[in-house]
């Protein structure tokens, strides 16, 4: 006690004068004063040492009041205000005034109330003359946890809750990690995680588990594996690991295919990730500058059961190593990472990236994707496919400033993620062909019909002559917006697809192979009818890169490259002949079939629909991106046409469907939906699902409304 007071007093000598009479007066009243004096300046304590709570800090109302009752005077004084802010008075009006004033605005934490306090525990700034005795004592809470002082009760609540969401629960100012008690055991895909019960709370917690991105896991799983089926073994990194579940899970699964390293700038993280490996049987190799190397594993020697760990930033450890596979997992956008993600990746590596900040990407903060992707978008009813080619626009660009190419693999855009997967290709001549499919995309306002803008830098008299539709012609005004750069190109490899479903079959990842389906048909533009797992004959052999790479039924011998350019360049030579017997590339952007519905009319089936197209003449598939949206190469106005043939009216609704001739007061450019329509094709489209996607994506489908 005679230690804190001590403090107290040349704490105060430092910030007031105080005459040395007044001194002697306060050393007399010490008895009395003692306990208020030496709670209250607990603050001016180094955090290194315990401390009792501050006299504020009390679990029931009567214990503010014996506080008061110290003193043996009939007036008794606040033990939270000063003299000057409320004199000494009876019970009664003091009892009323610790309610009113202190209890009812306090802060509740594990039992404990965080009363408003008055003292002088908080410096304030002083007044115009400039003396800080005069100057105005400020409210505030003191932290039970820590040693802050928080003015106001909303921010002392939120404080409150960060020091729960770290773990930091001992009355110290000390971090602390949670009792082990406090921690729960998560499986998935026969991998066992611990984690907080605030897991789920990203940016507060160093243990942040999603359950939502189980699927995003299971699709960059097999992305994995068919690498690994195609040289042994690799070098992975998971560069933002949290709990360290993904690269378990490939160790785990993918064994001695696979060397893998698990990354975390957060020592609480690595120290979670050490637990967790050590849960599932897994030898640590430590690469910790900071740490020791006791818990290294013996003499250096590694093993299929080893999984390395490191605690650096992400950008320092891709420029010091190099890797086969890397993926970025950042909370939020990657774009901070992809310079150093292509410096040292090795040639045909694989680089994946799962982007979250889908309210930039998908035109909700379009400034905010124009800051980050360098990329103008706006809110279409395609909006997740132009998010996907905005992210790998952004991938090309990072790859050509390290003179590499690529290939996009695979580019998912769901409901919280939005996941691009690209092969690397070395060397300046695939930097310029990936570069040149970078281009601005034409969007007519009024009809949303939309079309990439022509290769080259010659300027056109009028770039509306490249839109299909004929809405400039028709309307005032300017109707098109230019958006982009966008990436042109495919955005699926089909043969890397076939064999990504046929590592998902093997290792019974059931969420990730309906959605895998869909993928291939919608690469090859076809309909799930037409679609068969097994591919006979010649079509084993995919080409990917310019190279022929087997899959699991061809029996001939399989194609790898490692780096060797004249290999290269003969099967270069010999995908250039074959690539005319083979389907060419998807077309780009879909159609939503309830966005462009007729009015006064009902639509037909989805999966009919499909058809019809097909009979038309033109290529057609579902996509993954929109559950009612179809991938065709037909214009928006063949697209309309084949729709108009085959709608019926809605008072005719029992009738057979087929094609009718319509009124003359029923226009074709008219696009507002018919409601009854739109819930007999979200049933049958629940009912007829072959691919497993309308639970998925029905909840999340553009809505109807024309564009204005």
């Amino acid at each position: 006690d005679g230690l804190v007071v001590s403090e107290k007093v040349k704490s105060n000598n430092i910030d007031v004068k105080i005459p040395e009479s007044e001194l002697e007066a306060e050393e007399k009243g010490a008895e009395e004063e003692r306990p208020r004096e030496s709670d209250s300046s607990i603050l001016d304590l180094s955090s290194d040492y315990p401390r009792d709570k501050h006299i504020s800090i009390q679990r029931h109302l009567a214990d503010l009041e014996k506080l008061a009752d110290m003193r043996e005077d009939e007036r008794k004084p606040c033990p939270l205000c000063p003299e000057e802010k409320f004199k000494a008075c009876y019970s009664h009006k003091l009892h009323r005034h610790l309610q009113n004033l202190h209890w009812k605005v306090s802060v509740e934490f594990e039992g404990y109330r965080m009363c408003i306090c008055h003292l002088s525990c908080r410096p304030v700034k002083p007044n115009l003359v400039g003396d800080q005795t005069l100057s105005k004592m400020g409210a505030h809470y003191h932290c039970i946890i820590c040693s802050a002082t928080i003015i106001r009760r909303t921010d002392m609540i939120g404080h409150i809750n960060r020091h729960v969401n770290k773990g930091e629960t001992e009355s110290r100012f000390i971090t602390v990690r949670a009792p082990k008690s406090s921690y729960k055991v998560v499986k998935e895909s026969a991998t066992d995680v611990q984690v907080l019960p605030n897991h789920s709370t990203p940016q507060k917690t160093d243990s942040y588990f999603n359950p939502k991105m189980k699927l995003n896991r299971q699709l960059i799983f097999c992305a994995l594996a068919v690498l690994a089926g195609e040289r042994k073994p690799i070098e992975c990194l998971d560069a933002f690991g949290a709990t360290g579940i993904m690269g378990l899970q490939w160790a785990k699964h993918l064994k001695s295919s696979v060397k893998v390293t698990i990354n975390d700038c957060s020592e609480n993280s690595v120290t979670m990730i050490k637990e967790n490996c050590h849960l599932n049987k897994m030898k640590v190799k430590l690469n910790i500058k900071e740490e020791d190397t006791d818990e290294t594993v013996g003499n250096g020697e590694e093993n299929s059961d080893t999984i390395e760990v490191t605690k650096m930033d992400a950008n320092v450890v891709m420029h010091l190593r190099s890797f086969d596979f890397i993926h970025l997992d950042p909370f939020g956008t990657s774009v901070n990472y992809l310079d150093s993600a292509f410096r040292n990746v090795r040639n045909l590596g694989i680089v994946s990236l799962t982007s979250t900040d889908i309210s930039s990407l998908y035109a909700k903060a379009q400034h905010v994707a124009l800051r980050h992707y360098g990329c103008n978008i706006v809110r279409t009813e395609y909006y997740k496919e132009l998010a996907a080619r905005a992210v790998i626009a952004a991938v090309t660009r990072a790859a050509a400033r390290c003179n590499k190419g690529i290939e996009v693999l695979l580019a998912v855009a769901l409901e919280h993620f939005v996941l691009v997967v690209v092969r690397v290709l070395r060397g300046p001549t695939p930097a310029d062909d990936s570069a040149k499919k970078v281009r601005y995309l034409i969007h007519c306002q009024w009809c949303e019909e939309r079309v990439f803008q022509r290769e080259g830098s010659m300027l056109e008299e009028n770039p509306y002559q490249q839109l299909p539709c004929d809405c400039h012609g028709s309307m005032p005004g300017k109707t098109a917006v230019l958006l982009g750069p966008l990436w042109s190109g495919a955005l699926f490899n089909t043969g890397f697809l076939r064999r990504m479903l046929l590592e998902a079959v093997q290792y019974g990842l059931d969420e990730a192979q309906p959605l895998l389906k869909t993928l291939v048909c919608e690469s090859e533009c076809t309909t799930l009818k037409h679609y068969s797992t097994h591919i006979p004959g010649d079509e084993n052999k995919q080409e990917e890169c310019g190279v022929y790479i087997r899959t699991a039924n061809t029996s001939a011998e399989c194609y790898l490259v490692h780096g060797k350019r004249k290999s290269e360049e003969v099967l270069r030579g010999a995908a250039k002949r074959q690539r005319g017997e083979h389907s060419t590339e998807h077309p780009p952007f879909y159609y939503n079939i309830h966005r462009h519905s007729l009015k006064g009319m009902n639509m037909p089936k989805l999966n009919k629909f499909l058809s019809y197209m097909s009979e038309a003449g033109y290529r057609v598939s579902r996509t993954h991106f929109d559950p009612m949206g179809v991938r065709t190469n037909a214009s928006l106005a063949q697209f309309k046409t084949v729709l108009m043939k085959y709608s019926t009216p809605t008072y005719v609704g029992a009738q057979a469907e087929g094609p009718v001739h319509l009124p003359a007061e029923i226009q074709v450019g008219e696009e507002v939906p018919a409601a009854a329509a739109i819930k007999v094709e979200e049933a049958e489209f629940a009912e007829n699902d072959e691919s497993g996607i309308a639970a998925m994506f029905m909840q999340s489908y553009p809505t109807h409304c024309a564009a204005d």
